[in-house]
């Protein structure tokens, strides 16, 4: 099983996190099943950017992203190559780290 590693954030998982994750699961649903609650104002429809989040090792072996995510990503907070919305990028057989950007394009959280 690969592992994601996602690194600390101040609100989200302070002391950062290594967890397990199935092969073709979201880097969203897994960040969320293991209580790292990554906003996702569209719920998973490719509609926003708040689950935005940038692969910092692993990205080379993802899926490439689609245009309607690349359309999406152009909005995001923060964008770095290595960018990605956590609710489209599925996992591989790759281990990967995962750093989420401090700030969304949402002045307020759901949460």
């Amino acid at each position: 099983m690969p592992q994601l590693v996602f690194l600390p954030h101040e609100e989200l998982c302070p002391d950062g996190a290594v967890v397990e994750a199935e092969i073709g699961e979201t880097i969203l649903d897994v960040a969320l099943k293991n209580g790292i609650h990554i906003e996702h104002a569209c719920e998973k429809s490719n509609a926003c950017t708040t689950c935005h989040c940038i692969v910092r090792e692993g990205f080379d072996a993802l899926e490439e992203s689609d245009e309607l995510e690349d359309d999406m990503l152009d909005k995001a907070w923060g964008l770095e190559p290595e960018s990605r919305l956590s609710c489209q990028a599925k996992v591989v057989d790759t281990d990967m780290v995962i750093e989420i950007p401090k700030y969304t394009v949402n002045m307020v959280s759901e949460g």
